[in-house]
């Protein structure tokens, strides 16, 4: 077992010394520290052992674990403190016009849909409570799907929230039922990035409350939506899924628009991305924002923005909305 950790080490620093920018090192710091990585399974090896090996290996997996993560942090350091600007003041810089971003694009295409079928955007707060975040939302604290949206825990007792389905039970104590509400806005999990994942990125929560709702209305709203966004008609697919704030649930996939649903890397060769989670809200749901399950019901769904504007304007890494190079907005910019 020393080693072995002595080795992960090693070859960690070697790793990092052929890392010329910051993306690099992320990437070997989510292969020797990320969910799937080697010291992440000898951790999760702790519970299947004895009481003694628990005591002998139990500290020295968690003090290694540390260190591989100081390691990076040094190196990332160390990279940052290699760039060089130079700027010089004296020369006379055109200024181009200045554009808006993809996802602020798509996020007013999709809002000005939904306001078209009378929906009411709504916000929320992105630091938010564990029991808006979770608890209300039929994720107690003991639930395995907190494991899911593992997140960003605050000093204040606070977390950055996993989803915008937080405001769900916010709007329902304020505004009461019948309802129908859009959020859109930012949040944030804990992600190994990849093409399709990162740490913060944009969703809309859509919901709708009233009597006698079914899931043929969450499909229509769907296809509406979509077909307004792109302007054609979109393959969709429509499977079961498991959230606990909806019973059923399904999961709402899109045909990749990147590669024509032939398979890529965005889509992780399967041609298709995974689009409109959602289904019919949970009766606990209903319960904690005062409304009867007994007389309403409704359905609700979340968006992901960031990966509809990755399809519509054939963005193949999520990474590059979040990464500030102006290159990536050209042609979004107005003229």
């Amino acid at each position: 077992m020393e080693k072995e950790l002595e080795l992960l080490k090693e070859n960690l620093q070697m790793e990092l010394k052929n890392c010329t920018k910051e993306a690099d090192c992320l990437n070997v710091k989510s292969k020797y520290v990320g969910k799937k990585s080697r010291i992440m399974e000898l951790l999760a090896s702790l519970k299947d052992m004895s009481v003694e090996e628990k005591r002998q290996y139990g500290s020295l997996i968690n003090t290694t674990k540390k260190e591989l993560e100081n390691i990076v942090s040094e190196a990332l350091e160390n990279l940052e403190n290699k760039v060089e600007v130079n700027f010089d003041d004296t020369v006379d810089y055109e200024v181009e016009s200045g554009s808006l971003h993809p996802v602020t694009i798509i996020a007013k295409e999709v809002t000005d849909a939904l306001k078209k079928m009378g929906f009411t955007i709504v916000s929320g707060p992105e630091m938010d409570s564990e029991y808006y975040n979770f608890e209300a939302l039929n994720i107690p604290k003991d639930h395995p799907a907190r494991d899911m949206q593992d997140t960003y825990y605050l000093d204040n007792d606070k977390l950055l929230r996993t989803h915008t389905s937080g405001v769900q039970v916010r709007a329902m104590e304020k505004y009461g039922a019948p309802l129908r509400i859009c959020v859109p806005g930012r949040v944030f999990r804990n992600e190994d990035l990849d093409a399709s994942h990162e740490n913060t990125f944009f969703q809309l929560e859509g919901m709708v409350i009233d009597k006698n709702i079914s899931i043929e209305n969450l499909i229509g709203v769907m296809q509406e939506l979509l077909r307004e966004v792109f302007h054609k008609d979109v393959k969709v697919r429509l499977r079961p899924g498991f959230f606990p704030f909806t019973e059923p649930s399904y999961e709402l996939d899109c045909s990749c628009l990147i590669c024509d649903g032939k398979g890529c890397p965005t889509c992780k060769n399967s041609g298709w991305i995974e689009l409109v989670p959602g289904g019919m809200i949970h009766p606990n749901v209903l319960k904690a924002g005062g409304i009867d399950p007994n007389v309403y019901n409704g359905f609700a769904f979340g968006l992901g923005l960031t990966r509809l504007a990755m399809m519509k304007y054939k963005i193949n890494d999520i990474r590059v909305l979040n990464s500030g190079d102006v290159r990536y907005l050209e042609k979004f910019r107005i003229d």
